[in-house]
């Protein structure tokens, strides 16, 4: 099959791009290299440098079989910062991908990468897809507006639709900038430069942390399964580690450097993902660690 991945450049997008030539598709990679990484560019993949807010796809869809939307500015302040910016980038630019896809009936569904910052800071655990949204940050607004205008697109033009709702992802090529960074990317880079790990407030934080591996994996599972015309799943390991934990692993000296406004806990439940698709995580932050920490 052929498969158009947004952002596929991203650290994300990379290793769901490396995943698909891995299992013998064809893909197609969208990225205007603003986050991603031209070095995370799959070789065998046919790129295009495009802005999907200002450039035009629909030649690219021709063929597509289903598109995996992963591009966007994923960074919380500069949403804060710069709110017109963002939403041009993140909304309206799907908005504008999706009024191409519906051009194209050939284009058997399109996945979403949202996130889990859509549901706020919640005080009841774990965190349902049925729950109220309650977004803290235009970026999260960006993200839950995007969704609803994939699940109206899917009643108005019979489009088919899976919105994932990512935890704290983390794993290979991740970042430590934007939304997406992780503290564990932030550790990683202190360790190996032999700097004190940082800490905000107290570090009994607690976080669901989902390796990026078994995100690729759900994206497939929703572009292959049967889904109907749109559905939600969260996507996060259903267990929370704190910040000290974390730091645990890296034996380094840790310092605290004062507060700041953070949800005191994210933790998932993904049995409607696990159930409905076959779905399960299947390495843990734990094991991750430990590995990499004595492997290099």
């Amino acid at each position: 099959m052929k498969f158009l991945v947004t952002g596929g450049a991203g650290f994300i997008g990379s290793n769901m791009v490396d995943f698909l030539i891995n299992h013998g598709h064809n893909v197609v990679i969208v990225d205007n290299i603003t986050t991603g990484k031209i070095e995370n560019l799959n070789p065998k993949a046919k790129f295009y440098n495009l802005d999907l807010y200002q450039q035009k796809i629909d030649s690219i869809l021709i063929d597509i079989d289903y598109v995996i939307h992963m591009a966007a500015v994923p960074n919380v302040q500069q949403s804060i910062d710069q709110p017109l910016f963002t939403s041009e980038h993140n909304l309206v630019a799907t908005i504008k991908l999706l009024n191409s896809i519906r051009k194209f009936p050939n284009i058997k569904k399109i996945v979403f990468s949202s996130t889990s910052a859509i549901y706020g800071n919640p005080t009841e655990f774990p965190v349902k897809e049925s729950f109220e949204p309650n977004p803290l940050s235009p970026y999260a607004l960006q993200k839950l507006c995007s969704e609803q205008y994939i699940k109206m697109f899917t009643e108005l033009y019979g489009l088919k639709a899976v919105c994932l709702r990512y935890f704290n992802v983390f794993g290979e090529r991740m970042t430590s900038e934007g939304a997406y960074k992780s503290v564990i990317s932030i550790f990683m880079e202190q360790y190996r430069q032999s700097k004190p790990l940082t800490i905000t407030n107290d570090g009994n934080q607690r976080r669901d942390f989902i390796n990026v591996k078994d995100v690729v994996i759900a994206n497939y599972l929703s572009c292959l399964n049967d889904t109907g015309n749109f559905d939600i799943f969260n996507v996060g390991f259903g267990e929370n580690m704190s910040v000290n934990d974390i730091a645990n692993y890296f034996n380094s000296e840790i310092t605290y450097i004062g507060k700041r406004i953070e949800p005191n806990e994210t933790l998932s439940d993904c049995s409607k993902l696990k159930n409905k698709l076959g779905w399960s995580p299947s390495i843990s932050v734990g094991d991750w660690l430990t590995n990499k920490l004595k492997n290099g």
